[in-house]
């Protein structure tokens, strides 16, 4: 990666110098990512693997074209000539990132760690053998025989996960030691898995107390990079492999929330490059904290820091992409999300409703992303909420999402 420099002007977007950002990924994420780069005047062009996500409708331009795509990839860059390419998603060409970042693009936070964190088992290695975390027992398999002997040696109950996919998608729980339960399983996880692979990571399924999210983020402070950490957010999923509710500050002993802090900073600082590094953990009934996974770019748990931080981490993640300062984070209040998913299947255009109702709410916004279609299991907004307490704001946020309700266009 070319070394990065401080922006010392912020040139008028569409012009000839303009500071351009490209998003490999727009979705609700890229969309709050896109949002804070037009709020600098910052050019933005946004790429998904279908027309008008999210994103394209706040952008400068938009293309749709498979991401995995080497020369699609290369090409859109080579044409756009970024001043930073930010992944959003996990569907990328990391050999068209690391070609790039060989001929001066700066990718964020760099190539290495988009695909470190976009493999299972490769960030496996990487947080437990090479730097030491803690984590959950684990093995890897490339069969259904090889799968029912790693989670023989992890053993029952246990998760099958395959090599790379997102937001939870192919995780599947074993419960019983046998062969027939462990080769269904293992068909059933790489059946959503991204590209060829059928390599799976088998993991210990852990009595969860908690879980968290930890977001450190390198930036240019001058002439050297600094590494700051957010207060830690806690989330829960209800029993899904997705997350439903997300609050801010953590509710966990304060012990805890500091060597998490820690070891977010140690991974941060181990990938390098610039911008948000969503570190995630386990906190297990018995009081172990277990790294994760991780996301080298904003989280979906961390939009809670839109409510609950003068800085978003989608603020931060642009500033520290184009080389602008980030100065010390406050938290200004207690806040939580909750996220609203359909089980709608295949309508175009549909319509939120109950958002009147739910924005009647003191203390309650909401943020509904307008996706063009629906599936079923698919997150189609996310209500934020403040209180005086955490368990304030949970319960508002709550309170608000059962207002809400997916409807086909049309009612």
């Amino acid at each position: 990666m070319s070394r990065a420099r401080p922006l010392e002007f912020i040139p008028s977007p569409l012009g000839p110098e303009a500071a351009r950002i490209l998003l490999l990924g727009g979705g609700e994420l890229g969309k709050e990512v896109a949002i804070e780069a037009q709020r600098l005047g910052l050019e933005v062009v946004v790429v998904d693997r279908y027309q008008w996500p999210p994103a394209a409708h706040v952008a400068h331009r938009s293309y749709a074209f498979n991401m995995l795509d080497y020369k699609a990839v290369v090409s859109v860059v080579e044409r756009e000539k970024p001043l930073a390419v930010i992944p959003e998603v996990e569907a990328i060409s990391t050999d068209a990132l690391e070609y790039l970042e060989g001929k001066g693009y700066r990718v964020i936070p760099n190539a290495r760690a988009v695909k470190i964190a976009m493999n299972r088992i490769e960030l496996r290695r990487f947080a437990a053998e090479q730097l030491g975390l803690p984590t959950t027992r684990y093995a890897f398999a490339s069969s259904e025989e090889e799968a029912y002997e790693a989670c023989e040696k992890v053993g029952y109950p246990c998760l099958i996960k395959p090599e790379m996919s997102s937001s939870g998608h192919g995780h599947v729980k074993v419960s019983e030691p046998s062969r027939e339960a462990v080769y269904r399983a293992y068909r059933e996880s790489i059946s959503h898995a991204r590209g060829e692979s059928r390599r799976v990571i088998v993991e210990e399924f852990v009595n969860l107390k908690s879980e968290l999210t930890v977001i450190a983020y390198r930036y240019l402070d001058g002439d050297r990079v600094a590494t700051g950490v957010l207060e830690p957010i806690e989330h829960w999923r209800y029993g899904e492999f997705h997350y439903i509710e997300s609050w801010q500050p953590a509710t966990l002993p304060r012990s805890v929330l500091d060597e998490a802090r820690s070891i977010a900073a140690r991974v941060a600082d181990a990938l390098g490059g610039l911008g948000v590094f969503a570190v995630e953990f386990l906190y297990s009934g018995d009081g172990r904290l277990l790294f994760s996974e991780l996301a080298p770019r904003p989280h979906d748990t961390g939009m809670v820091t839109l409510a609950s931080q003068d800085l978003s981490e989608f603020a931060i993640h642009v500033r520290a992409a184009v080389g602008l300062p980030v100065p010390e984070v406050k938290l200004l209040t207690p806040a939580a999300s909750y996220a609203v998913y359909t089980d709608l299947e295949g309508e175009w255009f549909p319509r939120l409703d109950g958002a009147a109702r739910a924005l009647a709410l003191k203390g309650v916004d909401l943020r509904w992303f307008g996706k063009p279609v629906t599936y079923r299991g698919r997150r189609m907004a996310v209500v934020l909420a403040r209180g005086e307490t955490v368990e304030e704001a949970r319960e508002k946020a709550r309170r608000a999402a059962s207002l809400l309700r997916v409807a086909p266009r049309g009612g």
